[in-house]
């Protein structure tokens, strides 16, 4: 075995063969792979073997399109057979709300290229007359996917990996990391067998790699013990049936008929499929438990748990009727075996936190199906800098430390049972909370606060009377609780609103090197003392990579803010790019100090009349004037007996203050400011109306319209961007050039709703760009949204059409900050 790599892939089942074949492929010639046991002996070996397109997440729909379409070539380049059934994906509807569903899904899809059509109750019936559909409103279907056998597509992944020059080494196990400073030294034992079990033995041997990438499926948290991290990846029982023949089946197969698509009942919990005549049922019920939340033992090997029919007793009802020809059938096989899972159901892929070239691939709970496009993309992250889709949404960076084993295991058995609920936009599960609370938490739930959770933080999403119900008012349409955000919404624009953006990251950045470091870290030119600047820091590839707003507190003292939702995944990266720096740039200090400060913002026409009767100072008629306190500074001032750093910016657009707070005060300045607010009517706002106001003025968020698949310049942002200087990604920038560009649209759509910020954009028939944010605007009276068009179409004017509930819709490209264009509101003095 080679004992000096450039690359050593850990975990020999389905991802692991993709990754090290699609490193070979992409150019890397000293490669290896490890696996304990036998290759497809976790996971994969009792996987389903099931293939859906189907999914929400933009980069999640890409993974499953590229594997879907790899794995039809292998069988060419290897003389595997992948064991590839392409016998199309049926999705059912039993309800309006599931083709709503559908329908915002179909709109995702057209996005990536990914194909699918419509079918009727009839049509369905008419294809496939064992399957009942007296009770069904329609179906999406996918003629290109399918089921594969999990075992032949890993060995053919395998084989093709051998043929490009990757080691493949069987019964070793990695048992001891060590990053020497320049490289990996991995301990690998080789196991043994006795008594049926799997066991280490004296051999050792310690493999000196370059690089190193974890796809341990169920033995996630063994690997997180031993690199001192946390992967919230925790398997959860998955069963699924195997059915005796069915004579109605095999008679209508021998009549010449295809085989039957996956079935998909998402209203039932389930899917079924054909097997040798008979059918297998697979489900996602409910109270399905989590294993293994402290590692897998070292008896259980390609092993299963006892089957709990009376778990899935509705679930196999519901296939009775909806093949009713099955219910006959005896029980010829069962699997129950853990399946891993992770908080929100997608798999950590991307650097691992606080560690060089450690890759994680980790928490895949439809495995097969992701495979092949995770060893694509990952690849490129390894070998180019950068995947050519933004892979923020499934870093391992996405939860931060405050993460634990019992938070992973409740949530992940939550995801698990969600698989086929209803997934509405404006979904919010309650599993695990709340958890993060800022201190006026209670205050606000009191006034009718409907929570949602961003990076474990309870934060408002809108206030509603008391009894009302969230979870009720979900829809893909406008909801029960759009009307409550659209008189927030007219509340900022017309009055005053208090916003709790207490979840913000906040670092302080400081030191002889602060200065330095920053502008070469970041786009914009740094601010004066007493200045704030939106700046952005750049991935190597030359995209971007995190938004922050820079206050200059001092000549060296920097006090940096972020997106609350990306604390773990922006700390880590200013954290790795400190350590490399500082050598050049001489002592850096950083201090994470987003639980220190409360944050609320106060916005609106009336918010300096508000504050005007809290602030003390020696001249309280002018501490917030212009001449004072002019637009994008800071300064420190005083509400009642409130210390308070004050930011004179306002994500809303509207003249307004962040006031950064001691978080231990916040309950104290809360109070204050609804007292002083009550005599000007300020309304408490949620998320939601926050998120409509700010695409009013075209402000881009991060994880929307600002990822890793785009630049500043192509976010049409190059007044943040100081080409004068020499900054982290500025010569792959320029390469880029702007290959599309984000605008802001006004649109005429549905009389019950607006975009989400996922549907493609069209110019007649041809698709040209795809929405990222959407809403309805108070100030125009119809649906806005932000989104990524080809450059020639990014002009004020441009007559587009926009996919929703599969029709197109009017859209028009309208100029940036289409509300208060030369922001007279905001800078407005008093």
């Amino acid at each position: 075995m080679k004992t000096q790599v450039k690359a050593l892939v850990v975990g020999g089942g389905a991802v692991g063969t993709s990754i090290a074949y699609h490193l070979a492929k992409a150019g890397w010639d000293d490669v290896t792979l490890l696996e304990r046991d036998e290759l497809t002996s976790g996971s994969t070996w009792h996987a389903a073997g099931l293939l859906p397109y189907f999914n929400m997440s933009y980069a999640t729909t890409h993974i499953h399109d590229y594997s879907i379409r790899f794995y039809k070539t292998l069988e060419e380049e290897t003389g595997l057979n992948a064991g590839f059934a392409v016998v199309g994906n049926l999705r059912m509807a039993q309800t309006q709300a599931r083709m709503d569903e559908y329908m915002l899904y179909a709109s995702t899809a057209e996005t990536c290229g990914v194909p699918y059509q419509w079918m009727t109750p009839d049509e369905i019936k008419a294809k496939w007359p064992l399957i009942r559909t007296d009770d069904l409103k329609g179906a999406l279907y996918h003629n290109t996917d399918g089921y594969i056998n999990p075992a032949d597509v890993t060995m053919a992944m395998a084989k093709g990996a051998r043929q490009r020059g990757v080691m493949i080494e069987r019964k070793w196990q990695a048992d001891a990391f060590h990053w020497t400073g320049t490289h990996w030294e991995v301990t690998a034992t080789k196991m043994g067998e006795k008594g049926g079990n799997l066991v280490s033995t004296d051999e050792q041997i310690v493999i000196a790699a370059e690089h190193v990438v974890t796809a341990s499926g169920n033995h996630a948290q063994r690997t997180a013990l031993m690199l001192g991290i946390k992967i919230p990846a925790i398997p959860v029982e998955h069963q699924f049936i195997v059915m005796d023949q069915d004579p109605e089946l095999v008679k209508f197969r021998s009549e010449g008929n295809v085989e039957h698509p996956v079935v998909r009942d998402a209203d039932a919990q389930s899917y079924v499929r054909e097997e040798r005549g008979g059918w297998i049922l697979g489900i996602y019920e409910k109270h399905a438990p989590a294993r293994f939340e402290y590692g897998v033992p070292d008896s259980f090997r390609a092993d299963l748990f006892q089957l709990d029919l009376e778990r899935i007793e509705d679930q196999y009802m519901a296939m009775n009727h909806r093949i009713p020809s099955c219910e006959d059938c005896g029980l010829k096989d069962d699997f129950n075996g853990p399946i891993c899972y992770t908080p929100d159901g997608n798999p950590l892929v991307g650097p691992a936190p606080g560690l060089t070239n450690m890759w994680l691939a980790e928490g895949f709970s439809f495995g097969i199906t992701a495979a092949g496009g995770t060893g694509y993309y990952l690849a490129q992250m390894m070998v180019e800098g950068e995947a050519e889709i933004d892979m923020a949404s499934l870093d391992p960076k996405r939860y931060g430390s405050w993460m634990t084993t019992e938070y992973a295991a409740r949530k992940n058995e939550e995801a698990y049972e969600h698989v086929y609920i209803l997934h509405h936009p404006d979904e919010e599960r309650p599993a695990c909370r709340p958890l993060r609370t800022s201190p006026a938490y209670d205050r606000q739930a009191a006034r009718g606060a409907q929570f949602g959770q961003v990076n474990g933080w309870e934060r408002p999403n809108y206030f509603a009377p008391e009894g009302f119900s969230d979870h009720n008012a979900r829809s893909f349409r406008r909801g029960g609780w759009w009307q409550y955000a659209v008189d927030e919404a007219k509340a900022i624009r017309e009055g005053v609103g208090l916003i709790d953006a207490t979840a913000f990251t906040k670092h302080r950045i400081s030191g002889p090197g602060a200065t330095a470091f920053l502008d070469w870290f970041t786009t914009n030119k740094l601010p004066k003392v007493g200045r704030i600047n939106l700046t952005y820091a750049l991935t190597a590839a030359g995209t971007t990579r995190t938004e922050y707003t820079i206050v200059r507190i001092a000549e060296d003292d920097f006090y940096l803010v972020s997106a609350g939702a990306w604390h773990a995944y922006d700390q880590d990266y200013l954290y790795k790019a400190i350590m490399e720096k500082e050598p050049e740039f001489g002592r850096i200090n950083e201090q994470d100090v987003t639980t220190q400060w409360g944050v609320f913002a106060i916005a609106g026409p009336k918010s300096r009349d508000l504050l005007n009767a809290l602030v003390k100072d020696a001249d309280p008629a002018t501490v917030l004037s212009n001449k004072r306190f002019p637009w994008l500074s800071y300064r420190d001032i005083e509400l009642g007996m409130c210390p308070v750093r004050a930011i004179r910016v306002a994500y809303t657009g509207e003249l307004g203050w962040e006031l950064h707070h001691p978080i231990e005060m916040q309950n104290y300045l809360f109070d204050q400011l609804e007292k002083a607010g009550e005599k000007h009517g300020m309304k408490l706002v949620g998320a939601r109306a926050q998120n409509w106001l700010r695409q009013e003025k075209s402000y881009r968020a991060f994880g929307t319209e600002l990822g890793r698949d785009a630049t500043p310049l192509e976010a049409d942002l190059p007044r943040f961007v100081d080409l004068n200087k020499d900054f982290h990604g500025k010569a792959k920038l320029e390469e880029i050039g702007v290959r599309s560009k984000c605008v802001t649209l006004l649109m005429d759509g549905p009389e019950d709703a607006d975009p989400w910020g996922r549907e493609a954009l069209y110019n007649g028939d041809r698709r040209v760009g795809r929405l990222t944010s959407g809403g309805y605007s108070v100030a125009f009276g119809k649906s806005i949204g932000m989104g990524y068009v080809t450059p020639d179409l990014a002009v004020a004017g441009t007559k587009l059409q926009v996919k929703m509930f599969d029709r197109l819709w009017p859209a028009e490209v309208v100029e940036d900050s289409p509300y208060d264009p030369t922001n007279a509101r905001i800078r407005v003095d008093g």
